[in-house]
């Protein structure tokens, strides 16, 4: 892929990612309504930048061209896995309501899925329509909602992100719009693993843990080169044991 303008990481103060296509030589920005690494560029509302693109009122996509790319980290709190057991009357979460009030909580978790999932296809519908390369990622394992319910298949499944990098195994799902994946041989398996259960969640309703946010930088690098650019590394086949 030819990336001849700039770089728009969206969502979940994805710095690593904008820092990592800078050293490659990219002008990069990162757009978020947090910014708890220092690493925010724009404090951008994106969920009200997309419905008033959508809407065709003035946004930041007027200033983002076919030239550019968007990666897109979309918040993943009511597709994920864990979010579906979230649906179940069985989920720990409602052991002390009672069933009215389970069924309460329920329904305001649907309306808030329906927000995020209708947002995420306007989101897809603005870029496509003018014609913007661009990249969004969600997990992929297990049971997660958009397996069964989105507008494509993924193009791209990376089932273990260790073996670029990273510190979780965490399949992880790419959807490309108005662009197609390059295919490269990264491969550094040389972090100590981490797991979820150790990670630290959000103490804020809608918005995910920090440690997704914290991607390595050799995954960032990685991904970037093999996934997006094509470009070859000699790194070799690097390993922790």
């Amino acid at each position: 892929m030819e990336i001849n303008g700039r770089v728009h990481l969206f969502f979940e103060q994805s710095g690593t990612f904008k820092n990592e296509f800078k050293k490659l030589g990219y002008e990069a920005y990162d757009y978020d309504i947090q910014n708890n690494f220092g690493e925010t560029d724009f404090d951008n509302d994106l969920f009200k930048e997309i419905d008033d693109a959508y809407d065709g009122k003035p946004s930041l996509f007027d200033r983002i061209t076919p030239d550019d790319l968007i990666m897109a980290f979309y918040p993943c709190i009511y597709f994920c896995a864990g979010s579906q057991m979230c649906f179940y009357l069985s989920c720990p979460n409602y052991k002390n309501l009672s069933s009215k009030e389970t069924i309460k909580q329920i329904l305001e978790r649907t309306e808030q899925r329906k927000r995020y999932y209708s947002t995420l296809i306007k989101f897809c519908a603005v870029c496509i329509e003018r014609n913007i390369k661009m990249i969004f990622e969600n997990p992929w394992s297990e049971q997660t909602y958009l397996k069964a319910n989105f507008i494509k298949v993924p193009d791209l499944v990376d089932n273990n992100r260790m073996n670029r990098g990273d510190y979780f195994i965490k399949p992880t799902a790419y959807w490309y719009f108005n662009c197609e994946p390059t295919y490269g041989e990264s491969y550094q398996n040389d972090k100590e693993k981490k797991t979820h259960d150790t990670t630290r969640s959000s103490k804020v309703p809608g918005i995910c843990s920090e440690e997704r946010s914290m991607i390595s930088p050799d995954y960032a690098r990685n991904f970037i080169c093999d996934f997006i650019i094509g470009k070859k590394q000699q790194i070799g086949q690097m390993s922790l044991f």
